[in-house]
């Protein structure tokens, strides 16, 4: 293991234990260092026991390289490796197995901390067949969304990234926002480019319930709009879900063939299973997305996957069960 490769696997399950921010950029800065420093000149300072004068190199990433650079495994990447384990239930591990792909994921092309090529890479060696790539749209300026003419050249590099790979696809996508009045924030034009639509609510979650209501049941009816991101917005702790009808919400996506997505991430574990039973009441689709925002963060789905099963989800109603031709054929025809 090169000292790159151990950095980079710090970097990973610092992500999947969704540790700070600032560690898993502190060994990024390492990593990029590493990359740009001559080889015979890291082994000797590693030697030297200097590799701290080289700046972007602390104590921590220092004794990653100097183990790496010695043959042996990091002790703090093995000490990671052991503590960030995700656990999954038996009833869970057959949802997950089940799984072929993930559906709502981002990259540096909006708010991610990965390209998308390591985004492919990662969700290729979790076993996955395909991923839907699905930056943000142009509304969410926080979040660097995509305009029209970036995400016109974003399905350009995808369409020649594809090309490089064997046995694994990424698909188009976006996570788009729903406006206030259930409108999407892209042209029709754009939209039917894409291979699955991500529709979610980001801004005014705290509309009165009649309004929400309805913003999500427009959104829902769109014939664009494949998955409904994240329903009710919630951030555990932080902030409380929105406030909408689910009867009529959850039964505009059975009618119009919109999947309702168990999201994965640990903050949000959304939606609450009280309402995933309302939306098994309609009968609806569903997705299980890791709303990954980083290469270790795609290791997210047990968290969906067990909520599955506790809520006893249909495998057969899980959208990204499917292969990806027969993924894209649902797509068209929902």
């Amino acid at each position: 293991m090169t000292p790159e490769d151990a950095l980079e696997r710090v970097v990973h399950l610092l992500d999947r234990a969704h540790a700070s921010a600032f560690k898993a950029k502190a060994f990024l800065r390492a990593r990029d260092v590493v990359r740009e420093t001559d080889q015979a000149e890291l082994s000797q300072l590693a030697a030297a026991g200097k590799l701290t004068e080289l700046e972007g190199i602390g104590d921590s990433s220092a004794r990653v390289i100097t183990e790496a650079l010695s043959g042996d495994i990091p002790a703090y990447l093995s000490k990671l490796e052991a503590e960030t384990a995700l656990a999954i239930t038996p009833e869970g591990q057959r949802y997950r197995d089940a799984l072929r792909g993930d559906c709502h994921l981002h990259s540096t092309w909006s708010d991610g901390g990965a390209p998308i090529e390591a985004m492919a890479a990662a969700a290729q060696t979790l076993g996955h067949e395909y991923m839907v790539l699905t930056d943000h749209s142009a509304r969410l300026t926080i979040a660097h969304g995509l305009d029209r003419e970036r995400l016109t050249t974003q399905l350009d590099d995808i369409a020649e990234l594809n090309a490089q790979f064997d046995g694994f696809r990424i698909l188009t996508g976006m996570e788009v926002d729903i406006f206030e009045d259930g409108s999407l924030d892209l042209a029709d034009d754009l939209l039917e480019r894409l291979d699955v639509v991500v529709a979610s609510v980001h801004s005014k979650l705290r509309m009165d319930r009649q309004h929400m209501t309805e913003r999500m049941v427009v959104a829902a009816a769109n014939p664009h709009v494949d998955i409904l991101g994240h329903c009710t917005g919630r951030l555990i702790g932080k902030r409380p879900p929105s406030v909408f009808d689910a009867d009529y919400v959850f039964a505009a996506c059975a009618q119009f063939g919109t999947a309702v997505e168990i999201n994965c991430r640990p903050e949000r574990l959304d939606p609450p299973r009280e309402l995933i039973d309302v939306a098994l009441g309609f009968d609806c689709w569903f997705s299980i997305d890791t709303d990954a925002h980083a290469t270790g963060q795609l290791e997210w789905q047990p968290y969906g996957c067990d909520r599955a099963a506790q809520c006893a989800v249909p495998i057969d109603k899980v959208i990204n069960t499917m292969a990806a031709d027969d993924l894209l054929a649902w797509t068209a025809g929902a």
